[in-house]
């Protein structure tokens, strides 16, 4: 797998793959936690889409009700905020909104993760 850093103007990032080579296309001019959550997302499009080239992450698609994208969002989330961000005992005083911030993942997202079977968000 080969991750590009380029400038992709509006663009968050993408998931391409040419001949037998994974490609997860970033813009390099979006903050750095945004590409991290990109990269997950781009991640997720690999793993579970290997042999699709997806459209365009943009921040007006990120809550795209197409199935591709909610699997990737999921992905992402999951991968970014493991269960353990929950668990009190171990990160006090570190919430959650600390955690997306850092990680860059919206907040609009937050309702894909679940833990010990329940959304955290409704």
């Amino acid at each position: 797998m080969v991750i590009v850093f380029e400038p992709l103007g509006p663009i968050y990032g993408y998931y391409s793959r040419s001949h037998r080579t994974k490609v997860i296309h970033i813009n390099e001019n979006i903050p750095h936690n945004k590409q991290f959550s990109t990269c997950a997302h781009e991640l997720g499009h690999a793993v579970l889409h290997p042999n699709e080239n997806t459209g365009f992450l943009k921040l007006n698609t990120l809550l795209s009700t197409e199935k591709i994208e909610i699997e990737a969002n999921t992905f992402a989330v999951e991968l970014l905020l493991p269960d353990d961000l929950f668990n009190d005992q171990i990160f006090s005083g570190f919430t959650i909104y600390d955690a997306i911030e850092e990680k860059g993942v919206p907040l609009e997202l937050l309702s894909l993760k679940i833990v010990d079977g329940k959304k955290i968000l409704p």
